[in-house]
């Protein structure tokens, strides 16, 4: 039996994102887990996320991070609360600010890793610091609000 990802505990009504949503057909369906103070989520991208061949589409790599790092902030708040995951009320986010520097190009064919730390957690406000990585060369960072 696998570990439940963030994501599996979002109730049916939060579950359509098409990042994370596990309700969401056409979806990305990532899975964030936590790795000790840190979040990772892996993602293998299909060949049509192409941006020019070889390499993926840089909108993809923002929306990998920008739904693991939502994720993130759940499990985070309910870490900081001493609460459960699932527990009621639910806790979700939206991103209010995402800022993602491409260090290189990513590219296809390969598993992608997402791994975000928390640098602050103020009230409903959760800012965080991520990197995308393909063969543990890190090709993108960012930081999410």
């Amino acid at each position: 039996m696998r570990e439940k990802a963030f994501q599996d505990y979002y109730p049916d009504q939060l579950s359509h994102c098409y990042g994370c949503g596990r309700l969401n057909e056409r979806g990305l369906h990532i899975q964030s887990y936590w790795d000790g103070e840190e979040s990772v989520c892996r993602f293998r991208p299909e060949a049509y996320y192409t941006a020019i061949p070889g390499y993926v589409y840089g909108g993809l790599i923002a929306s990998l991070v920008d739904c693991h790092c939502t994720g993130t902030a759940s499990a985070a708040s309910y870490r900081a609360e001493g609460r459960e995951m699932g527990t009621e009320p639910p806790l979700r986010f939206v991103t209010a600010s995402l800022h993602v520097d491409y260090l290189r190009p990513t590219p296809l064919g390969v598993e992608l890793e997402v791994r975000a730390s928390v640098t602050e957690i103020k009230g409903r406000k959760v800012t965080m610091y991520a990197t995308l990585s393909a063969d543990r060369i890190v090709c993108a960072k960012a930081q999410v609000v």
